[in-house]
């Protein structure tokens, strides 16, 4: 595993200086003003899994959707789960009355996994254990995840195909979506379409998701109104203008293709009009020096990739042969004229290509020069890490509110820790008594206050237990009413935490985060704490 844990939030010295900045309500300030430099919120710092020394880092490249990008789920998901039934109603044949069902955008979160042959959806700890889970919205009860996912001779991988991660957050509008088809299957077996399981009915949900994409539904609806469907972030350009001006290359790599990537850089770049809109124009280009669209991510990642790569023409889209990047005279012209306009400017825009083509026009030499920011723990993250070494950061803007619940129910944590050790120190003590009982020589008198001692115990034990029970799911439900503690199942490290440590170097919850440290920050972890260290070594 690379890496160790990130910052523990029970370093004394952390305390104090998360509680400062919590209840303090310090603005934030980019690290290169002269109101720089100041302690900052918990709920923006970056967390460090693997050291990472920015003065090594020549290059920094983001993707654009969810990262740079920050969609806004009350909307956008909102009308990706709109897009997704009308296609499944007029393209798939299901009925009419899907048209009627409204979105809970808070319900799912990101870490879940589908079974798609039960209909379950499941949340996980890192070791792949079944902690909680749900038949469409019904909860399971723990004989049945027992019997389903515990009393098997073979552990079960949890994998595709059988099962699907939300690893995005744009999937969480499909796996809604799912749970209300699982629920409506079994309540009208009759009104699916015929031969639709559970399986056929993800497989369906995908189907039109990838409509919507494809007919460009989604997209037009976003660069119609950009402010109704993406939130404004005015650190951005700062951040880029600081990261270029301590001497890095910037890149963007999107798997979005040019016209729409154009209109959401010119939203999140663009210097607003007086009446709160902004021309769309290529003034952002000048915050980069490659721009890679339609790259087709994680398969770009592959450096045995042949795909061809176009150079894009910024004012008409037009895309024009290059020969591994480099201009070429299109035919029927003796000099590539059209490129010559674009080779003025810092920046170049292409479409498709691979890896080895961005090494090659940012004269990258070593592939942990490059420090990669994404969301997507598979699409961008895990590829680009485990196959090139580059260096990651992965954008949580759930963890935000994470850290911070963290810090309000620290006593209520600290609490549940204690009841834990009483119900094991009982436990112990029930199952010592129950020992001597069975194997020692005993009076009848030292026998029968040795029952009555057991059946005291007894009782304190279903106390304490009940007590730490509602403890524990009076905590989960403050994080979310159904799945807890994005990045805990129960004591464990849920799945979803056991990704983000074993492939994010950084991990923050979202990008601008960069702009309150210095570029050329060293990022250093926490020690790692083993179980047999932890009760020994002061915190």
């Amino acid at each position: 595993m690379d890496g160790s844990a990130g910052t523990m939030l029970g370093d004394k010295a952390s305390q104090s200086h998360l509680m400062t900045n919590i209840n303090g309500g310090e603005k934030r300030h980019i690290w290169s003003s002269p109101e720089g430099g100041c302690k900052i919120d918990i709920g923006k710092q970056i967390f460090c899994n693997r050291s990472l020394n920015m003065r090594n880092i020549v290059a920094v490249g983001f993707d654009m959707d969810y990262t740079l990008a920050q969609y806004k789920p009350e909307t956008f998901e909102s009308l990706a789960y709109e897009g997704t039934i009308r296609k499944l109603v007029y393209n798939l044949g299901y009925p009419q009355e899907l048209l009627r069902w409204t979105f809970d955008w808070k319900y799912m979160v990101r870490g879940l996994v589908l079974d798609k042959k039960r209909g379950n959806i499941l949340k996980m700890d890192r070791h792949k254990y079944v902690k909680v889970a749900y038949h469409g919205f019904r909860e399971l009860s723990k004989e049945d995840k027992v019997s389903t996912y515990g009393n098997t001779l073979l552990r079960d991988s949890f994998d595709e195909p059988d099962y699907a991660l939300i690893d995005t957050l744009f999937s969480l509008a499909e796996a809604y979506l799912f749970a209300q088809l699982v629920d409506f299957r079994d309540n009208n077996p009759g009104k699916v379409p015929e031969g639709a399981d559970y399986a056929r009915m993800y497989k369906d949900v995908r189907a039109a998701v990838d409509l919507c994409h494809r007919d460009g539904t989604l997209k037009q609806m976003v660069a119609k109104d950009p402010k109704r469907y993406i939130n404004e972030d005015t650190s951005i350009v700062p951040m880029l203008k600081m990261l270029r001006d301590s001497g890095r290359a910037t890149f963007l790599v999107t798997n979005s293709l040019w016209d729409y990537t154009n209109i959401v850089m010119n939203f999140l770049c663009a210097s607003r009009t007086m009446d709160g809109g902004n021309t769309c124009n290529f003034d952002w280009l000048q915050y980069f020096d490659v721009v890679i669209t339609g790259s087709a991510k994680p398969g770009f990642f592959h450096e045995d990739n042949r795909a061809n790569i176009f150079e894009v023409e910024p004012e008409s889209g037009m895309l024009l042969n290059t020969d591994n990047g480099t201009p070429m005279p299109q035919v029927g012209n003796t000099s590539p004229n059209v490129l010559l306009k674009g080779l003025n400017k810092s920046c170049r825009v292409f479409q498709g290509g691979s890896v080895g083509h961005l090494h090659k026009l940012l004269s990258i030499e070593s592939s942990s020069q490059v420090l990669y920011v994404g969301d997507h723990i598979y699409g961008d993250i895990l590829r680009s890490k485990k196959v090139l070494g580059w260096r990651t950061m992965l954008v949580v803007p759930e963890l935000e509110r994470e850290v911070e619940l963290l810090w309000e129910l620290r006593d209520m944590r600290k609490q549940l820790r204690l009841l834990r050790n009483e119900r094991d120190l009982v436990e112990d003590q029930i199952h010592h008594l129950k020992w001597s009982l069975k194997f020692e020589i005993l009076r009848d008198d030292e026998k029968q206050k040795m029952t009555s001692a057991l059946g005291e115990l007894e009782s304190q034990r279903d106390q304490v237990r009940l007590a730490h029970q509602q403890a524990q799911r009076e905590c989960h439900q403050k994080f979310h009413k159904i799945w807890g503690q994005l990045m805990k199942t129960g004591y464990q490290n849920s799945r979803f935490a056991h990704q983000v440590e074993r492939f994010a170097c950084l991990y923050t919850s979202q990008v601008s985060n960069l702009s309150l440290y210095s570029p050329d920050k060293y990022y250093r972890p926490s020690e790692d704490f083993m179980p047999h260290e932890f009760h020994i070594l002061p915190l």
